[in-house]
Formats: C-alpha cells, structure tokens, sequence
C-alpha cells in the first residue's frame, strides 16, 4: 500500500537491473579525488563553525553529503533543505515504516513523503529542463544529470525524460541520510572502544586520508546502520538446501536477510570479534553485496572516510550525549572538543 512496499517489489524486475548499471556508468567516479577533497574542506569548515560542541546529524553528517551532491551531481540551485527533507522521508518510509515497524505516525509519514517528492520533482524538472537544451548540442556541466540527458536523446536506450528525473532523486535519497546514519554509528562505535579510538585518531592526524577508511567499515561490521534487509520472495526458493536448516520460502514472504549476524559470522569471517582494520572486506555487508551492491560504493566509501578523519582530528574529541533515534534514524549525537 506504500512507496516502499512498491520499490522492494520491483527491486529484482530487469528494468530496475537496466537503470542501476546505467546510473553506475554515469557517476563520476574519476572525480573521487576531487570529491574528497570538497569533503575534507566541507566537513572541516562546518565543524569549525561549532567552535567545540556540535550535533552532527543537523549541523555536519547530513550537510557534507548534500553539498557533495550539489557540487557534483548536478543539483545546483535546490535548497539544501529541500534535499535534505527528500532524502529523509523517503527514507524513513521505504526502510522504517513498513507493517512490521507499527511507527505510531506511519500516516504522517507516508504523507511527508509525498510531500517531500513534489517539491524536489519539481525542482529537479527545472533543472533538467534548464539543462535539456545545452546537452542536445553537447554542451554543459560534465555530471549526472547531463550524462543522463545526453544518454535520452541519444536514443541509444529507451530512457525518457521522466526516467532521468526519477533516477536522479535515487542518487539523492541514497546519499544524505545513509551517509549521516552510518557516520553516527561509526564514531559511536569507537567511542566505546577507547583504544580504537585513540590509534584512529592518531591515523587521521599522521596517516594518509584513505587510512581511515577501514575504521569506519570496520566499525560499521560491528554497528550497521542496517543490520537487517527486507526482500520480497517472487519464487519458490530452497535457502540452505542440503542442510538441517532447509526452508522453503513462498513467493510473496517477506524475506529478512541478517547482514550484521553475517558479518559476524566465523564460518566466513575470521575472529569475528576482533576489530581489525586490516582484515579482508569481502565479507562486510555495510555497503552491500554482489547484485545489490551500493550504487555509489566507490563514492561513498571516501566521503565516509573523510568526514570522519574530520571528526577524529579535533583535539580532545569526546560524545556529549548519545544518539538519540526518530522513526528509526540518528536526529542528535553531539560532540565536544577543544575549540
């Protein structure tokens, strides 16, 4: 009855295989270097502007990313707000408001949502209408969203106009508030391992910028900020054929798959308990595997890294108070430091 029962049933359908690989091949992932430099400065100055106490969901984890989307995805000239809000309630509706979340505001949810994509559809329609004429004639910004205009014109694939606007309010929704929830659960993760903390830190001052990197999938392998997804079945399936555990699941079940008991797993992963930066990611589920693989890995996984080294470089760092959770995502985890 919702968006986000509709967009688990279609995840699997061809048509949704077709766009992931083509939004994969329009990203700018050339562009990484630069992307990360934008994030170190973005993320510094705005932590410079809390002069030693911070709320990091409001004032830095979800602002980096959206600049970074605006800086690089093409969505100059919407307000970050307005983003923000976009990436937020669609969010929450597709991840935390199904019938087995019973949010008492569900109602209220799903109408914010709505809300949410009017105004950024109606934005993203001007830019791409704004944008529409120099990609005809090759010409433009060299990002997503002239890629994607180029790539309909073309007629190369069947990709309209309304196709581009909806594939590029993906790329939104799976970029701010994802980054903001995972970055929370990082540091909270190393807050509660002093030691961890201490050699992070002491990474981000002396190390390369990537050195941090691990520490946040390292973390994140302990505190996912998704430790469960939820499928819909479409065949009739054997999952551990062969085993005492044998089930046959129902087209129609929803199917929950444990990423965070995965990655805890000793059949595949090694000393599972151990926080190890060095140890292999094949088996870390935090940005996805295989055929659901994060669209924007190659993106996210700097961005991640460098808004932490950020966080990790300012002296004295300690939390000021615990994330505090609303329909399912961090809306406060403040931190103090020596100005």
């Amino acid at each position: 009855p919702k968006q986000g029962d509709y967009f688990m049933a279609q995840d699997d359908t061809a048509d949704h295989w077709r766009d992931k690989s083509i939004m994969r091949a329009i990203l700018d992932f050339e562009r990484i270097p630069k992307i990360r430099s934008f994030t170190a400065d973005t993320a510094q100055n705005l932590l410079s502007q809390g002069k030693g106490y911070i709320d990091l969901p409001q004032a830095v984890t979800r602002m980096v990313p959206v600049e970074v989307v605006r800086e690089f995805f093409g969505f100059k000239g919407i307000e970050a707000q307005d983003l923000i809000d976009w990436s937020y309630w669609n969010q929450v509706d597709a991840f935390h408001n199904q019938s087995f979340d019973e949010q008492p505001d569900a109602a209220e949810i799903v109408s914010e949502r709505e809300n949410a994509i009017k105004k950024v559809g109606i934005n993203l329609a001007i830019v791409v209408a704004k944008r529409a004429i120099p990609a005809r004639l090759g010409m433009g910004p060299d990002d997503p969203v002239t890629r994607l205009l180029k790539l309909s014109f073309s007629g190369a694939l069947k990709f309209p106009i309304a196709k581009v606007i909806l594939n590029l309010g993906g790329l939104l929704i799976g970029t701010v508030e994802t980054t903001s929830f995972t970055l929370c659960n990082a540091l909270a993760e190393l807050f509660e391992r002093p030691d961890m903390l201490a050699e992070a830190q002491r990474v981000a001052r002396e190390e390369a910028p990537e050195a941090v990197d691990a520490f946040v999938l390292e973390a994140l392998r302990f505190r996912p900020a998704f430790p469960w997804f939820f499928r819909t079945c479409h065949t009739r399936t054997e999952l551990s054929g062969g085993t005492e555990h044998a089930r046959w699941v129902e087209p129609g079940t929803t199917v929950l798959v444990m990423g965070h008991s995965a990655m805890q797993d000793p059949a595949s992963v090694p000393d599972p308990t151990k926080f190890n930066v060095t140890r292999s990611q094949a088996d870390n589920f935090v940005l996805g595997q295989g055929l659901h693989e994060c669209l924007g890995r190659p993106i996210a996984k700097p961005m991640l890294g460098e808004i932490m080294r950020q966080i990790l470089r300012l002296p004295n760092l300690e939390k000021a108070g615990p994330i505090v959770t609303k329909r399912g995502v961090p809306e406060s985890f403040p931190i103090r430091w020596s100005a």
